[in-house]
């Protein structure tokens, strides 16, 4: 063998031995990441927007594989936790499905009945009233004789809202009392006394309007403070 191709044979075990550390060095790094990732868990992804308030279908999800490292504690990982569930925000496509993300759907107890009424969009809801909250109810009513006055009621308090709808347009030609040209349906869960008191409200108070009650307070407004007038207000003062 010549000093040419005793190079040539160097050269070839010099390039085999680089090429196997080079090998080594990304099996290394690989089984460092694998072991820095962990094991990839199932988590749950929305294929499709979700409005407030409407159920998940499992339709709208897509199961995705994430590091369970990096998944947040409150990821869905379970489909069976949405049984029963509605969206308590908009849900956007795309974004990975949270506990926090979904609320249990309101339901009627004993003796209860489901009554849902239009009320302003502008003046009654303002976007913040979920299902779920408490609301109080108030009326206002014209005098029935021109020297009556002109009377506001709490004609419910503590009212348990079960569902808000989509906001819509009223008919006015059935009624042009309304501040505003948009409502909202609120569905309530009243006994059967509070069920009339709302309907006959809705029917003829020239307002209704919504008070949404601090969560946890179950203190009820005093009977003396549950109707107003201005004369009274005047006298009061």
């Amino acid at each position: 063998m010549n000093s040419r191709q005793r190079r040539g044979v160097v050269l070839l075990v010099v390039s085999a031995l680089c090429a196997l550390a080079a090998f080594a060095g990304v099996v290394s790094v690989i089984g460092d990441a694998r072991s820095q990732v962990g094991p990839k868990v199932t988590a749950y992804r929305l294929a499709a927007d979700v409005p407030a308030y409407e159920a998940v279908g499992r339709g709208q999800l897509q199961a995705v594989r994430i590091p369970e490292r990096w998944l947040p504690a409150t990821a869905v990982r379970d489909l069976g936790r949405l049984d029963g569930k509605i969206a308590a925000v908009p849900l956007h496509r795309g974004s990975l499905l949270q506990t926090d993300m979904v609320a249990e759907r309101p339901a009627l107890q004993a003796g209860q009945m489901e009554i849902a009424i239009m009320i302003d969009a502008e003046t009654g809801v303002a976007g913040k009233i979920t299902p779920g909250a408490r609301v109080n109810i108030f009326a206002t009513f014209a005098p029935r004789r021109d020297t009556d006055p002109e009377v506001s009621k709490i004609i419910v308090a503590g009212a348990r809202v079960i569902d808000v709808g989509e906001i819509k347009a009223f008919d006015t030609g059935a009624d042009n009392r309304r501040v505003s040209s948009q409502g909202v349906p609120i569905t309530f869960a009243l006994g059967a006394a509070d069920a009339q008191r709302v309907a006959f409200a809705e029917s003829f108070a020239r307002h209704v309007r919504l008070a949404l009650v601090a969560p946890g307070d179950a203190t009820a407004p005093a009977e003396r403070d549950r109707t107003y007038t201005l004369a009274r207000d005047g006298a009061a003062s």
